[in-house]
């Protein structure tokens, strides 16, 4: 597919930022089901586990991985749909989409910024084959703190914005940066970002350079920022429950 830009070159570059949106938010429900089928296949494999049953664990545990993968594909590749709709401006020659897209997997596949073996869900599934006969024991080769883990942990790197001070939690307008996947609030990092030539992420300690079109809210962010939202929520109850109990 490819696309002439000769008039109306502002209603083609909205047109194409408002589809880009659209196919963002229609990749969710696929990134909402892969998470939750890797959930389901855990929950399979310890039974199977409590079987015997290695050799198929080790079959779910191939497959959760493959889902992992297929994961940060989708998540990369709506936020290059993104990224190429923030800074596409159109010009006297055709754009052949379908080419942009293949060089955005390609590239994806040939340098993927995650390795889907160390994915947070297939380390919960290792660890929770583990426990069913070395409950409290820490897994072969792995520091104690290391495999610490709850079925809420998530790619969230930042629990605040660092340029409001607000939890990401209560955002307005979340995004994340496909670079060192910061979270900022959209509108002040735009405006961060219009003011300085060369913008380093306010993070302190990140030395990436931050891109306003490599600023996105990728279909993964939403989701695990309401997981984040609902087991804070189960941390309060939790505490307020021994409080109670303390002061009895």
């Amino acid at each position: 597919m490819a696309s002439t830009s000769r008039g109306g070159s502002g209603g083609a570059a909205g047109r194409i930022k408002n589809l880009a949106s659209s196919f963002s938010s229609d990749y969710q429900p696929l990134i909402t089901d892969i998470r939750k089928t890797m959930s389901f296949m855990k929950d399979i494999a310890v039974e199977l586990e409590k079987d015997g049953l290695s050799d198929k664990v080790k079959e779910l545990e191939d497959a959760v991985i493959e889902l992992a993968g297929l994961s940060g594909l989708s998540v990369h590749f709506s936020s290059a749909v993104q990224a190429f709709a923030n800074r596409y401006q159109p010009g006297e020659e055709l754009t052949d989409f379908h080419k942009v897209f293949e060089d955005e997997v390609s590239q994806f596949k040939d340098n993927p910024t995650t390795d889907p073996k160390k994915h947070h869900f297939v380390r919960q599934f290792k660890e929770a084959v583990w426990k069913v006969h070395h409950e409290g024991q820490p897994m072969p080769g792995e520091e104690q703190e290391d495999i610490v883990m709850t079925s809420t942990q998530s790619s969230i790197l930042n629990m605040t914005c660092p340029l409001t001070g607000k939890p990401v939690t209560e955002l307005e307008d979340p995004v994340r940066s496909m670079e060192c996947k910061h979270i900022y609030e959209k509108a002040v990092i735009m405006t961060y970002l219009r003011s300085k030539q060369q913008s380093r992420c306010p993070v302190s300690g990140c030395p990436k350079i931050l891109v306003a079109d490599k600023v996105v809210n990728d279909p993964l962010l939403l989701i695990e920022i309401d997981e984040l939202r609902k087991m804070t929520k189960e941390t309060n109850i939790v505490e307020d429950f021994t409080m109670i109990d303390e002061d009895d």
